[in-house]
């Protein structure tokens, strides 16, 4: 596989982590857009530790997910008393708050960044990825997940049911939080370096439309969604100046004929029925 080739792959698995991280938070009906705040915790943090510290990169990228987690925890407690339009906007002024914190925080290099850090190889990320992908495949076909479900279908009549809604939120940003400092962390080491200015609100909205893209059903349309828009870029790269509008058509014309996203559990499972003996 040449160079080229093996960072496309490598930078398509942190696309796919990063879908992950939006789609458990959109799982319960939340929409957040500081998943990028999460991802710059997990970044930040692994290259500190690696760098200054001496710290072997698979412990880093762990305790610095897991850092992002906590964070995550802490965030969803009193973000999630308020809903829709002002609970994007929360997230959205955590994530530029995150931001601004690097910018000024001098023990990670400030404005300037991180130089120096250890590049990861395409193995760990793929590792990550599968790891990742069987942890959310477990958790959509067990009660956790159909609480997600419930929640995100009616909130009301989850808690008549006896499903605890706070807990579940906070438990799905946790989540969320988690993976995208494994995403941060990988990226960072995947850059060699880590700025501030890598962590904008976009990089949150980007990881969203990935799955409104791919399908808010399952995990597995995240995956598609950030597989087909990580690919279609490098796809593109012939028509040279017309790519990104060829791009954003593309992406106009899919919203409009795959309303739903591409991928959702009724498709699925006629899939399965078709090749069940």
């Amino acid at each position: 596989m040449s160079i080229y080739m093996e960072g496309i792959l490598m930078q398509m698995g942190i696309n796919i982590l990063m879908a992950y991280s939006a789609f458990i938070i959109l799982a319960t009906g939340q929409l957040s857009l500081g998943n990028a705040g999460f991802m710059a915790i997990g970044a930040f943090c692994s290259g500190y530790l690696t760098v200054r510290l001496g710290i072997p990169l698979p412990i880093a990228l762990i305790l610095s997910a897991l850092l992002s987690s906590l964070v995550g925890v802490a965030l969803g407690i009193p973000v999630l008393r308020i809903r829709g339009f002002f609970l994007v906007l929360g997230t959205l002024g955590f994530g530029e708050t995150v931001r601004a914190f690097f910018i000024n925080f001098e023990p990670t290099g400030g404005a300037y960044g991180m130089r120096g850090l250890f590049g990861t190889t395409f193995e760990m990320v793929l590792l990550t990825v599968v790891a990742v992908t069987i942890g959310l495949w477990r958790i959509e076909q067990s009660r956790i997940g159909r609480a997600f479900d419930a929640v995100a279908a009616d909130e009301d009549a989850a808690q008549g049911a006896g499903v605890n809604v706070r807990a579940v939120k906070v438990m799905a940003f946790g989540i969320g939080a988690f993976i995208a400092g494994l995403a941060g962390g990988l990226s960072a080491h995947h850059l060699l370096y880590v700025e501030p200015g890598h962590f904008s609100f976009l990089v949150s909205a980007m990881a969203v439309l990935f799955v409104i893209l791919g399908g808010m059903q399952t995990f597995w349309g995240a995956m598609l969604g950030a597989v087909i828009f990580s690919l279609l870029p490098e796809m593109l790269r012939f028509m040279e100046d017309w790519r990104l509008s060829v791009y954003g058509a593309a992406l106009i014309i899919l919203m409009i004929l795959r309303p739903n996203g591409l991928l959702s559990r009724v498709f699925l499972r006629n899939i399965a029925m078709k090749f069940q003996f």
